[in-house]
């Protein structure tokens, strides 16, 4: 783990390199993932067949290449009712938050007299990664599929792997209340290609979103263009900016929410009080020995854990900015005072009692952010992914006539003659 201080000279360089560390996975997998993905594209379903017994250890033709309503509905109604209501509730949380994003269409005609606006539809198909096997990421079913609904999607394909034919039913229970309308046993790249590019059992899609390893992130990034993807993510991380009125285990607490979600993951704390950021290093040890997740969590802690001390937690804001962090915690009296001057950050959780991990359930807002300090140009996954605006425009003789030999111009001086005379055609006789 990291200690930093900007009163330290060296600061600004160790913080350069702080922000700098590149912390996706080493292996090189995009030649392995070319090679998937241009074995789908060719050859279909058998190449997902010989994939899936090599990468997962079963046979589709054996286990069933799709998974059946009947099984999800079974899932749903034979979970423990604490779960389902906790699902029921994150669910309608993130279907109300998520419908406010609808956009309007618009409609309107200008001083010129020309009838111009907008109209949004939804996309047509929507594929969805969501990580499988013995682990459970409901939470991820609920986070990409309810978007797509409420912006109209009308097929919404999911894909898990099922390593051994094994998933586990919280995940079945999430794709029932989440609107789902098909689920197929494959993952990785493999699955990537077979939703952009379909094959003899699987049909295209139009956009392919949720989370994944390396090789899901590659093939998204390679398949871009094919379909459209919501991001290409890397390891989670969280940011901390926290005075000395905090509870250092708490702080210590969303730390590490972070740290055991995979080696790489980071996690970083500003602070204005060096004697609370002492406080809160000794929590986060003593709190990793208590975690299921213990060896992940430490790995990531102390490979790219940082802790930094600043003059005040305004000085801390600038330095949030260059983080451009997925997640950011302001825990402090009065958080909108930094909110405010905060301009890159994923998704923001103000005040004392807001954990990031409430967001990651029940919150509301999508917890599909962008990684890897892509805050700075990119959003979390909201409706408008799974949408898309179509322009349109009409004229009539006079309006025509007042802006058209502006046009005419233009054309002209681009030297497009055929442009100029399609207008110009067009236009009354002087």
């Amino acid at each position: 783990m990291i200690n930093l201080s900007t009163a330290d000279p060296a600061f600004d360089r160790a913080f350069t390199t702080l922000v700098n560390a590149r912390r996706e996975a080493d292996a090189d997998v995009a030649r392995d993932v070319r090679t998937i993905v241009a074995s789908v594209r060719d050859e279909g379903d058998a190449a997902l067949a010989a994939f899936t017994k090599k990468f997962d250890h079963h046979d589709l033709n054996e286990t069933g290449w799709r998974i059946e309503r009947s099984e999800w509905l079974a899932a749903y109604e034979g979970l423990d009712p604490v779960l389902r209501d906790a699902l029921e509730l994150a669910a309608e949380r993130i279907t109300a938050y998520h419908e406010k994003q609808r956009p309007a269409d618009s409609d309107t005609t200008d001083a010129a007299g020309v009838r111009l606006g907008a109209r949004w539809n939804a996309i047509q198909a929507a594929g969805i990664y969501i990580p499988g096997g013995r682990a459970a990421y409901p939470s991820s079913v609920l986070m990409n599929a309810i978007p797509a609904r409420v912006a109209g999607v009308e097929r919404i394909a999911m894909v898990t792997p099922t390593p051994n034919g094994e998933i586990n039913p919280l995940v079945l229970a999430a794709a029932h209340i989440a609107g789902v309308t098909e689920m197929w046993r494959i993952g990785g790249a493999q699955a990537v290609a077979a939703l952009a590019y379909g094959t003899g059992r699987i049909a295209p899609v139009d956009v392919i979103t949720g989370p994944g390893n390396a090789w899901v992130a590659e093939a998204k990034r390679q398949l871009y263009g094919v379909v459209g993807i919501d991001m290409v993510a890397g390891p989670s991380e969280i940011v901390v900016v926290a005075d000395g009125q905090n509870d250092a285990n708490w702080i210590a607490a969303d730390l590490l929410s972070q740290s055991e979600h995979d080696p790489t993951s980071q996690s970083i704390l500003f602070t204005d009080d060096a004697a609370f950021a002492r406080a809160v290093a000794d929590a986060v040890d003593l709190q990793i020995g208590t975690l299921s997740t213990a060896q992940t969590a430490r790995t990531a802690w102390d490979a790219n854990g940082a802790i930094i001390v600043t003059a005040s937690l305004e000085e801390a804001l600038p330095l949030v900015d260059r983080l451009a962090p997925e997640h950011l915690e302001l825990a402090c009296d009065d958080p909108q005072a930094l909110f405010d001057r905060v301009r890159h950050a994923g998704s923001v959780f103000m005040g004392r009692h807001t954990p990031e991990a409430i967001g990651d359930y029940v919150a509301g807002p999508n917890h599909v952010l962008p990684t890897g300090r892509r805050a700075r140009f990119a959003s979390g996954l909201s409706v408008l992914d799974f949408m898309k605006r179509t322009s349109f425009l009409q004229l009539d003789p006079a309006s025509l006539a007042a802006i058209g030999p502006a046009a005419v111009a233009l054309a002209e001086a681009e030297g497009l003659p055929a442009h100029a005379r399609s207008v110009a055609l067009r236009l009354p006789l002087t």
